[in-house]
């Protein structure tokens, strides 16, 4: 029995699998606050992490009824991006600055005119950094938290620093690493000189963890805390890596030929590939795989939390949110939202706000809102889809996960919009399924070095039939797409 841990902006989710049957046999799940400020900030404290990872685990192991000390592997997944500083005692500085902050964007900015702009960041990293990535936020504390900076001994992200409050030891894999904005997608290492510039001092090169390979596992649980869990001290705690890396594994999205669109508090599509398929677009981030390849993959930084920032405006709970957007017609009677709430990475607009267009006093109803934010944030996937499918990756369908994917409507709308058959994985919250899928794999190569994890796959991640939609209103969403794109490109010169 292997534990999948997701460490999300949201919440944290447990799932408990038997690997020989494919069985999932509990899940649990705990919330997360976000601290929001000014200027774009968004942050967490890593305390309401261990606390959720805890909660979690103990309504997993609940539900399926059976002793955590039948557990023989950990794998966690974690929101990307993060910036987790620790002292040399190992103690946690300051809040985490997450994959949505923005509030580093002049930093991000200058560190991309050092690198020779997104050409130049492209050419010497494989991804044109971008005001998420971690390496904005170390020149941000730097400037903003003097002192602290100078106590930095460990640079972590969340799922690092999770590992390292299981186990004891720093280290992180190359797929989560590949998103930091500070290391080389090509030849998988630190890019250490990019450091040095930020702090010549070299202390952020050696704060840096040890690179684990997908397969290999951190250590094992740290005895105490094996005890507080009700976990087995001798569990394995595999390498883990990012929340879009373990969605991949999740869905089965280790070899070319499938594409994995998740729909959570931001969006995402990625496909694998046998090599640093490196674009010259900068919104294609060719990142590392957990499983051995690469990633090449798009994020839109504004998704479930804009449906639900309409939904709390007109005080509506999911049901009747649904309800509201089945009244209105496709393209909301010309009613066209840009829910550009948290800024955007796709399209790159950091310093953008949400906009509502072509309202007249026949179409201002709740129910055109409603549609219309929804219509907006599949809008912004088709564009990242576009650009995927543009550098090579194709997909005869696209397989949804996230808390999204649950709803038909919004199946048939992104059939729609994409023109491509869709489906659902038999377990939405693939992220915490490929992180025990991980630890599987992880734990089967230490006395089988050949064990794959294709295998693994094969019988633990399966497709829900019943969820597949065909593309219907194709011409009708392609209109409204069009709409979309030249609000985009009129207001902010992007070709969106």
């Amino acid at each position: 029995m292997f534990l999948g841990i997701d460490c999300g902006t949201q919440g944290t989710k447990a799932l408990l699998l038997d690997a020989a049957s494919g069985r999932v046999l509990g899940e649990g799940s705990a919330s997360h606050e976000l601290l929001s400020g000014p200027n774009g900030r968004r942050e967490q404290t890593p305390e309401q992490w261990t606390d959720a990872f805890e909660k979690a685990t103990a309504a997993a192991l609940a539900q399926a009824g059976v002793d955590g000390s039948a557990v023989l592997g950990i794998g966690v997944s974690g929101q990307q991006h993060g910036l987790v500083t620790l002292d040399a005692e190992g103690q946690v500085l300051r809040p985490a600055k997450l994959w949505c902050d923005t509030e580093s964007t002049a930093e991000n900015q200058r560190l991309l005119d050092w690198l020779g702009g997104e050409t130049g960041s492209l050419q010497r990293l494989g991804v044109a950094i971008a005001p998420g990535y971690t390496v904005s936020k170390l020149l941000w504390m730097k400037e903003q938290h003097p002192a602290l900076f100078e106590r930095i001994a460990h640079i972590l992200l969340p799922h690092d620093y999770l590992n390292y409050w299981l186990t004891g030891r720093c280290c992180s894999e190359y797929g989560d690493a590949s998103g930091t904005g500070y290391f080389d997608v090509r030849s998988r290492r630190w890019d250490t000189g990019l450091l040095l510039h930020i702090d010549p001092s070299g202390r952020l090169v050696a704060a840096l963890p040890e690179l684990v390979e997908a397969h290999q596992a951190v250590g094992t649980l740290r005895p105490e805390l094996a005890a507080r869990l009700g976990l087995n001290p001798h569990a394995l705690v595999a390498s883990g890596g990012g929340d879009n890396m373990m969605g991949a594994i999740g869905t089965g999205n280790i070899e070319p030929g499938v594409i994995t669109m998740s729909l959570g508090t931001s969006g995402t599509l990625y496909g694998y590939c046998d090599e640093p398929r490196v674009n010259e677009q900068p919104s294609v981030a060719t990142f590392c795989s957990s499983s051995g390849g690469w990633l090449p993959l798009i994020c839109t930084m504004n998704l479930t939390n804009a449906n639900g920032s309409i939904r709390e405006l007109l005080q509506l709970n999911l049901e009747q949110f649904n309800a509201l957007v089945a009244q209105a017609p496709i393209g909301a009677e010309g009613v066209t939202m840009l829910p550009f709430l948290n800024g955007e990475r796709v399209p790159a607009l950091p310093q953008a706000s949400a906009s509502l267009h072509g309202l007249t006093s026949d179409n201002l109803s709740r129910a055109n809102l409603c549609r219309a934010v929804l219509e907006g944030v599949t809008f912004g996937l088709r564009y990242g889809l576009d650009l995927l499918r543009g550098s090579g990756i194709h997909s005869e369908r696209i397989r949804l996960i996230g808390g999204g994917a649950k709803n038909p409507l919004w199946r048939q709308i992104i059939a729609d919009v994409m023109n491509t058959p869709v489906i659902c994985n038999t377990h939405s919250e693939a992220a915490a399924l490929g992180a025990a899928i991980q630890a599987a794999w992880c734990h089967g190569q230490q006395g089988e070095p050949q064990a794959g994890l294709g295998a693994i796959c094969q019988r633990c991640v399966s497709l829900d039939e019943g969820t597949a939609v065909e593309p219907d209103a194709v011409a009708a969403y392609e209109q409204a797409y069009q709409r979309y794109r030249g609000l985009v490109k009129s207001l902010y010169g992007q070709t969106a």
